[in-house]
């Protein structure tokens, strides 16, 4: 399948090179270790998180805070908040550049969300991490450089999917997201070889194009 890739949309990027102890403190720093912030925001969450993530695999920074909004990015508090705030922690802010670094390359090259309908209006994120980073294992309880498929729809497609890909391909789930999720989504995260994690991915694609496509299916006789 090609489908119409939906960028996000990186909206603020800011450094703290000598952050205050107590706001340290509020976003889980630990003043001992850390000493700078980098603090971003993007109007598509899940994309967000595998950039953080990514920033993890080229510097020594640690992902402190990383939340998403409630309703998404459409009832952002105001024009800069997004879908989500994340925020790396580390002892330089040489460090904490080199991480924003790799989270922009990911955004603008890898990770993002695709429409799965011709409307644009049904929104699919199949993303195959081909090795994990520090921040996404530990969530996921595996080992940095394991293979993790990150697949997000709503609530209805979501579903669809993740029995397709489960059934696809030698993959298992190690977390799942049912709905509401804060932007009343749905997700899964499914680890095994890679290639496996890729079948996996495709097969949840596939499904989420059809359910798009036709929503009521065999029931109704449509």
């Amino acid at each position: 399948m090609i489908l119409q890739a939906l960028p996000p949309r990186i909206l603020s990027v800011r450094r703290l090179p000598n952050a205050d102890p107590a706001l340290l403190l509020a976003y889980g720093a630990d003043p001992q270790r850390h000493r700078s912030l980098g603090l971003v925001t993007v109007d598509q969450d899940d994309p967000t998180y595998v950039a953080l993530d990514e920033a993890t695999k080229h510097a020594d920074v640690d992902v402190v805070f990383a939340k998403s909004f409630y309703a998404g990015a459409r009832h952002g508090s105001g024009p800069l908040s997004g879908e989500i705030l994340g925020v790396l922690a580390a002892s330089t802010p040489d460090e904490i550049d080199e991480g924003l670094r790799a989270f922009v390359r990911c955004l603008e090259s890898d990770a993002c969300f695709y429409a799965a309908d011709d409307a644009g209006k049904t929104a699919v994120f199949p993303h195959v991490i081909a090795a994990l980073g520090r921040y996404l294992s530990a969530l996921a309880g595996l080992s940095p450089g394991d293979a993790l498929a990150y697949l997000v729809a709503p609530p209805m497609e979501a579903t669809i999917g993740l029995d397709m890909a489960l059934k696809a391909a030698g993959v298992r789930a190690v977390r799942i997201f049912p709905p509401p999720t804060e932007t009343n989504f749905a997700a899964a995260w499914l680890t095994g070889p890679l290639e496996s994690c890729e079948a996996a991915a495709l097969a949840y694609c596939e499904a989420v194009v059809r359910v798009a496509a036709n929503p009521k299916g065999e029931v109704w006789g449509s």
